[in-house]
């Protein structure tokens, strides 16, 4: 019964921590949907209402993010798209880890230590996450306009 339940809190752990670096790239959009379906709310949309609005907000900011990192040539544009997403990531992976590390560490020193550098991996994730799809969308415009800065070579005429 012992070994079943360390097999099983080891699964559990790892799922944990394969949800919260998969979802980590979610984070903006999560807050932008909160945010969103909390002033409909105010202002009287209602419950079902409020969810549905939130819930396209969300959406929205999820799309528009991608697309204009991955159409965006200029390299300070994204850097700053994928720092708008790795932010709130490493906010919530710096409460995550700061939550759990109290349930084991007793020290306050290397509990922000481990809580850092939660905040860094999990960021860097949602970084490496937008970053990766934009790089992955790159290549897929269908041969138009491959790299026209190439000069086309002409085949040689003999003179004379």
């Amino acid at each position: 019964m012992l070994a079943l339940g360390l097999v099983l809190n080891t699964l559990g752990i790892g799922l944990f921590c394969w949800a919260i670096f998969a979802l980590a790239v979610y984070a903006l959009p999560f807050s932008a949907a909160l945010s969103i379906g909390m002033a409909a709310f105010r202002s009287g949309a209602g419950v079902i209402g409020a969810l549905l609005i939130g819930r396209a907000g969300g959406a929205l900011t999820l799309v528009l993010g991608q697309v204009a990192v991955a159409a965006s040539r200029s390299f300070a544009l994204r850097i700053t798209i994928a720092t708008a997403f790795s932010v709130p990531a490493g906010v919530a992976g710096y409460q995550v880890v700061s939550a759990a590390s109290q349930l084991g560490v007793p020290s306050l020193t290397w509990r922000e230590v481990l809580a850092c550098l939660g905040a860094v991996c999990i960021g860097g994730t949602a970084w490496t996450q937008l970053i990766a799809f934009a790089e992955t969308r790159s290549f897929e415009s269908g041969g138009v306009g491959q790299n026209p800065c190439q000069p086309i070579l002409t085949a040689a005429k003999p003179e004379g």
